[in-house]
């Protein structure tokens, strides 16, 4: 019925989906999370995301912190900066409270952005300079 290199395909695709994280709704995480799969938030992060895949915040999600991915589709709220390589989407009645910076960005009219944009590739690459920045701890002072 399926050859062998479409069920090779069909398998390979649904391990893939597989890997997505979820932080189903109800659950709240306080801390940094890091992921290298896809990550979708249905629930409350209290803390900086770092992903390297697609970060997907449902319409019940809320994350109070920083996200950094290489894609974004928010539909929740974000109270925090999004630095984002490729393609940021903000959907439906989407609140968000921070900067952005995305190589492309979709805002669909239902949707709050309070802050400022910065678009386009050199953008996102100086911004992950900066992000780096940021994230790494001051030196103790010498006495």
């Amino acid at each position: 019925m399926f050859s062998a290199k479409e069920k090779a395909t069909a398998t390979t695709q649904r391990s893939q989906a597989g890997n997505a994280t979820l932080i189903a709704a109800g659950t709240t995480f306080k801390g940094d999370v890091s992921s290298s799969n896809d990550l979708r938030i249905d629930g409350t992060i209290v803390g900086n995301v770092h992903c390297a895949a697609k970060v997907i915040i449902g319409a019940g999600g809320l994350v109070e912190g920083h996200i950094n991915g290489e894609q974004a589709e928010v539909a929740g709220r974000v109270q925090g900066n999004l630095t984002i390589k490729e393609l940021l989407q903000l959907k439906g009645a989407c609140a968000v409270a921070g900067n952005i910076v995305a190589a492309k960005l979709l805002i669909e009219p239902t949707a709050t952005f309070n802050g400022q944009c910065q678009m386009g590739a050199a953008a996102t690459a100086a911004a992950q300079v900066v992000h780096m920045n940021e994230n790494e701890k001051p030196l103790a002072k010498a006495k």
